[in-house]
């Protein structure tokens, strides 16, 4: 059984938990091009290591607990499940929701729990999180994967540099911090650089919040001016900006040796998942990638 993040358990060190996030506008994108970027990585039989430097607690309850005090799944993912006609990709990412929820969306799983699903038997999985309670939560709901799952209690900002090159000299790494710290921004483009320095072949998915300041945009341009011959870059606005100058109105994405099919599928279906997902006239989307 899985065990779900639950209101009881205390924040004791560390102030963010995804849990309040659950499901929302920013967990649809991110995990919706996740498991784009995953499927198409198994086209290939030679086996690669997922790696999540954030990793979370892996599950969470919407219907009680930190997820049902702000019930921000209700403009995310909610309004996908009660879609219809949605575009193929997108209608594929809906039934992975539905098989972790028996009649009605209850639950919804972490970026460890989607990568899960496109596991083979030699693919390995590398998840980091630092916060106590979620790091255990991680580790009950995995604990009956072995080998093939390693869950550290380490910031995966420190633990990454050691896994690089995996030994499958293939890998897909999912960049999701929290961003409280404003220096969280010069700290993803640090470890971009040095990660391409070690593995220059492995797959970089850097997810960031869209907000009212000016770190968002100077982390996608420092990472732009790498110069990585392969990236794709998309963001999603949701809504106008508050007035008061707080709150995220979109987020976005910066891939680094994205698949080639990608910029079509997201040019196909990006218009549609922003529409879903709009709560005013201004939603937009932005899609630009470079592919050598």
């Amino acid at each position: 059984m899985l065990t779900l993040y639950n209101y009881s358990q205390s924040i004791i060190m560390l102030s963010y938990r995804h849990a309040f996030h659950a499901g929302n506008h920013a967990d649809v994108l991110k995990h919706y091009v996740l498991g784009l970027v995953l499927a198409h990585t198994t086209q290939k039989a030679a086996p690669f290591w997922y790696i999540d430097t954030h990793a979370g607690a892996g599950m969470y309850s919407l219907t009680e607990g930190y997820a049902a005090q702000n019930a921000e799944h209700e403009q995310g993912i909610d309004k996908l499940m009660s879609a219809d006609n949605l575009p193929a990709s997108l209608a594929e990412f809906v039934a992975q929701i539905k098989s972790f929820n028996a009649t009605k969306l209850s639950f919804y799983p972490g970026s460890p729990l989607i990568a899960q699903q496109y596991l083979r038997a030699d693919d390995k999985m590398r998840l980091f999180e630092l916060h106590p309670n979620d790091n255990k939560l991680l580790i009950e709901n995995f604990k009956r994967q072995g080998r093939q799952v390693k869950i550290e209690l380490q910031d995966g900002f420190a633990g990454l540099k050691a896994l690089l090159p995996p030994p499958p000299r293939r890998a897909v790494v999912l960049i999701d911090p929290p961003y409280e710290d404003k220096q969280d921004y010069q700290r993803v483009v640090k470890m971009i650089k040095e990660s391409l320095a070690r593995f220059a072949t492995g797959t970089y998915i850097v997810w960031y919040p869209l907000l009212q300041r000016p770190e968002p945009n100077e982390m996608i341009d420092s990472l732009m001016d790498l110069n990585a011959p392969n990236w794709l870059h998309v963001a999603m606005t949701t809504q106008e900006p508050s007035v008061e100058g707080f709150g995220m109105f979109g987020s976005g994405l910066f891939i680094i040796n994205p698949p080639w099919t990608l910029p079509n599928i997201l040019n196909e279906t990006m218009p549609a998942l922003t529409k879903l997902l709009a709560l005013d006239e201004t939603a937009e989307y932005v899609l630009e990638s470079h592919i050598a």
